[in-house]
């Protein structure tokens, strides 16, 4: 933290800031349809984004201002490990290249707008609908709170918000300023303003990391120098062991491999992000944006080595969270530093928008509409989902202020381990229909139980609890990621349940869905409009 303002960089943040403001409420009349009332409107931006749109929005959505901060802090601190979030990321868009242009054919023909709306159609199950939707919801919720972080660090770094003894109103009044505008643009314009504003942040973060990846090194003796630090800190030994390694050792490789595999899993079971996915326009967008996305994974690798450029710097020993930032603030030119600063808290507001309208989105479909209000008309749903995307920002602001950020961290995690409990349900039921409702949801109950006991069993330096994501997986002896131990556990309960209920006879649900919904042509208007070949006779 800074102990003064940086006068240069703050004006040239602030400036950026209320450029993306403006494009935030002018972005309400961009396509906007004669139904602006309806949900898919409002809360998916009509099902009309193309291929660099959906780009652009994917990528905003993926790669938030805290991973900007969180990746090269965890580089910074453990060193090889901290890269698993680039193999992760690589993974994830084969798999999802599987079954997303499913879920998008399935979605458009069918009207459904959250991962819970399809779960409910396709088992007939309410109340495993009502898991999904909740589960996402709770995941979703410090995930948001991380974003605020990440604009916490940069303002703390600017040196804005008043000093440590400061009142607890001057110290995070330009935190409370940044979520007003915040929360105003996305209830004005719904998806389409962070889809506008995920240009502007884009941009901004590729000039950053590419300016950074050339300049600093030069600025601290070349890369030889810089990984030379990095080898003499980690071999540093805390407790007789050493902090951290260049390369990842053979004790740690079932932990660095699973976290990858369930994390790559985990990914787009968000519903943030299968939000940008059903904005797409067609079933060939959603299929180009999984081909060309692992080109942020480019820019996530060169992101990463950030943290050992902190380590060079001699910045973030005090919180190694804030290690980018003072690395930025330090051997950046002041109006650059601005410009920087503009794409970490730009790269903030794009995801807590998206995720704030996907929570919306599921609560206002799968909890109000199915149990409060079945006869809610659409213009009454969009209402609720427009307060409620308030009432999200609020909590999550609660939470950045009223606990300790070492806590919204770890609660980040743990967030990661419920949500992949829910990708059985939903990938499996894209592909067959042979699970038995009951066994998924008894599934997801053990998954859910299974990965929160075994995260709140670990313990950090600043917390009692949950003070990490790994653990030691039972019959293998190694240490490996709980959520994915958790999801493998899940999958077996559902298997061996489903084999019971269905040699006892136990009615299931029934499945609204056709398989010509799952199909390329199930309401693609590009292959709607497309010339069809002429009937074989």
């Amino acid at each position: 933290m800074t102990h003064g303002v940086n006068t240069v960089a703050l004006v040239v943040f602030v400036l950026f800031f209320l450029l993306v403001t403006a494009v935030g409420f002018l972005s309400a009349r961009w396509r906007r349809a004669e139904n602006a009332l309806d949900l898919h409107e409002w809360g998916l931006g009509g099902r009309s984004f193309g291929t660099w749109i959906t780009w652009f929005l994917l990528g905003g959505d993926l790669y938030t201002a805290y991973t900007f901060i969180a990746v090269p802090a965890s580089v910074y601190g453990t060193g090889a490990s901290g890269f698993f979030a680039v193999p992760y990321t690589i993974i994830a868009y084969p798999l999802v290249f599987l079954f997303l242009p499913r879920l998008w054919s399935v979605a458009r023909a069918r009207g459904y707008v959250t991962p819970a709306d399809f779960v409910r159609g396709r088992y007939g199950s309410r109340g495993l609908a009502l898991a999904v939707a909740l589960t996402g919801i709770l995941a979703t919720m410090p995930y948001i709170a991380l974003q605020l972080v990440g604009i916490q660090a940069v303002l703390d770094t600017l040196g804005v918000g008043g000093g440590a003894h400061s009142n607890w109103f001057v110290k995070d009044l330009p935190l409370f300023v940044a979520f007003a505008v915040l929360a105003a643009y996305t209830y004005s314009s719904g998806l389409r303003a962070p889809a506008l504003i995920a240009f502007v942040k884009d941009t901004l973060v590729y000039i950053v990391i590419i300016v950074a990846v050339i300049y600093l090194p030069m600025r601290l003796g070349g890369y030889g120098h810089i990984f030379d630090a990095a080898a003499q800190k980690f071999s540093t030994k805390k407790h007789g062991q050493p902090i951290g390694a260049l390369v990842t050792g053979p004790k740690a490789q079932w932990s660095y491999a699973t976290l990858a595999l369930g994390s790559s899993l985990a990914l787009f079971m968000y519903p943030h992000t299968v939000t940008g996915v059903l904005a797409a326009k067609s079933r060939n967008t959603v299929r180009r944006n999984m081909a060309i996305l692992p080109a942020y994974s480019l820019m996530l690798g060169l992101l990463a080595l950030l943290g050992f450029l902190a380590i060079a710097a001699g910045v973030g020993k005090s919180n190694p969270q804030l290690a980018v930032p003072e690395l930025f603030a330090k051997l950046f030119p002041s109006w650059f530093t601005g410009v920087a600063f503009a794409a970490i808290g730009i790269g903030a507001l794009v995801p807590a928008a998206i995720m704030s309208i996907a929570a919306a989105n599921l609560f206002t479909r799968n909890i109000y509409k199915e149990f409060i209000r079945p006869a809610a008309t659409p213009e009454q749903e969009t209402k609720v989902a427009k307060y409620v995307s308030l009432l999200v920002k609020v909590g999550a602001l609660v939470f950045v202020l009223g606990m300790d950020k070492q806590l919204a961290i770890n609660m980040q995690l743990l967030g990661g381990i419920w949500i992949l409990q829910t990708c059985v349900s939903v990938v499996a039921g894209l592909f067959t229909r042979w699970f038995h409702r009951w066994a998924l949801l008894a599934g997801w109950a053990v998954g859910m139980l299974y990965g929160t006991w075994k995260a709140y069993g670990i313990s950090s330096a600043a917390t009692h609890h949950f003070g990490g994501s790994t653990a030691r997986i039972p019959v293998i002896g190694e240490i490996g990621y709980i959520g994915l131990t958790a999801f493998v556990l899940n999958l077996a309960i559902a298997v061996v349940l489903t084999l019971v209920l269905k040699a006892v006879g136990t009615p299931d649900g029934t499945d609204e869905t056709d398989p010509a919904d799952y199909s390329a042509e199930a309401g693609d208007p590009e292959l709607a409009d497309a010339p069809q070949p002429a009937a074989a006779h």
